[in-house]
């Protein structure tokens, strides 16, 4: 095991991007690749070809060789990954966590029925100026943007649509089979709220109890009461459509660029460099370990050994992704280069 060493990662960090100002304190351990858990076992193609997709849009010298090797790399995909990276664990003092997110994929329709008559708002340009920030309850119970054809579409669950926001991006199904493609457009600027949080609060559940789905069924059995609790997250999100992303291809991430169910890793791009290939060890009821690639960023992953894992679309992995909140670990794999360059000399 590589020498455990303390330092600011001002080097690490004015090489991310994006970044913090500031710069933040951490501990890095160098490691050898028999030091993970489970790498021998792994599906290293798949991570390879997740790692390629993105690769060249690491504009930055110490990633360009590298990248341009793996554009031709005839050999295994391991031994790619053994050739030019070094494993480097990144510690900020508080445990490792991971949880998951996922695409969802709702019903709705282009125009407003008697069924489908909840919009989706694509962002206004008073928000996109920074004039205005509406609430939630001033778009959804006050109607400030209606009639201004900003509607993307019209869904009928009001629960599911914030699901979908607190996501990010998704599908919406439409009668005729076919789905409009939405990704992230831009937010109302307040902060978000948890509604499980709200109803554990309230003393209706117990934090164990709380689920995506009991959400959805307490506020189905309570119309008046969930209206108030859905308004009690103030965050708002809009949406842009994709018209030109396919329909196996998962959604847009931080790098514009499409994610892959089960290898895509979001980070705390402060920390972990957005396009590295990251080793994590998850523990949990389903323990695993896997190599992913660092495409995607979330508001509420924050912290060096901090990750969400994409699981894929539609209800299945909405459910499996909202069983995930567990400890482990997770190691970065860095070119050879910048992870010395972190370890100051002994």
């Amino acid at each position: 095991m590589g020498k455990l060493v303390g330092l600011a990662l001002a080097g690490l960090i004015a090489l991310t991007a994006p970044a913090r100002a500031e710069l933040v304190e951490a501990e890095i351990t160098l490691l050898d690749f028999t030091d993970l858990v489970g790498w021998e076992l792994d599906d290293h193609e798949a991570a390879f070809d997740a790692f390629l997709h993105t690769c060249e849009l690491l504009d930055d010298p110490q990633w360009d060789p590298i990248c341009s090797i793996g554009f031709d790399f005839t050999g295994a995909p391991k031994a790619f990954f053994e050739l030019f990276f070094r494993p480097v664990k990144i510690e900020d003092g508080q445990p490792g966590v991971f949880t998951a997110y996922y695409e969802p994929e709702i019903r709705g329709s282009e125009r407003r029925t008697g069924r489908y008559d909840i919009p989706v708002y694509r962002r206004p340009p008073e928000i996109a100026a920074g004039t205005a920030n509406y609430t939630r309850r001033e778009i959804e119970e006050d109607g400030v943007l209606e009639g201004r054809g900003l509607e993307i579409a019209w869904v009928e669950d009001p629960v599911e649509l914030q699901f979908l926001q607190i996501q990010g991006s998704g599908r919406i199904k439409l009668p005729d089979g076919s789905s409009i493609r939405l990704g992230f457009g831009g937010h109302n600027g307040h902060s978000f709220r948890s509604l499980g949080d709200e109803l554990v609060r309230r003393g209706i559940y117990n934090i164990h109890q709380v689920s995506a789905e009991v959400i959805k069924n307490w506020v189905s059995r309570n119309p008046v009461e969930g209206r108030d609790l859905l308004s009690h997250n103030t965050s708002y999100v809009f949406f842009t459509e994709l018209e030109h992303l396919p329909s196996h291809s998962g959604p847009i991430g931080a790098m514009a660029r499409s994610i892959s169910a089960g290898r895509t890793l979001a980070v705390d791009p402060a920390y972990t460099p957005l396009g590295a290939p990251v080793w994590i060890e998850k523990g949990g009821a389903e323990p695993f370990s896997r190599l992913m690639v660092a495409q995607d960023t979330g508001s509420r992953i924050k912290g060096a050994q901090r990750a969400d894992i994409f699981w894929g679309t539609g209800d299945e992995a909405g459910k499996a992704a909202g069983r995930i909140k567990d400890a482990g670990r997770m190691v970065v794999l860095l070119p050879i280069q910048r992870a010395y360059a972190l370890a100051p000399e002994e």
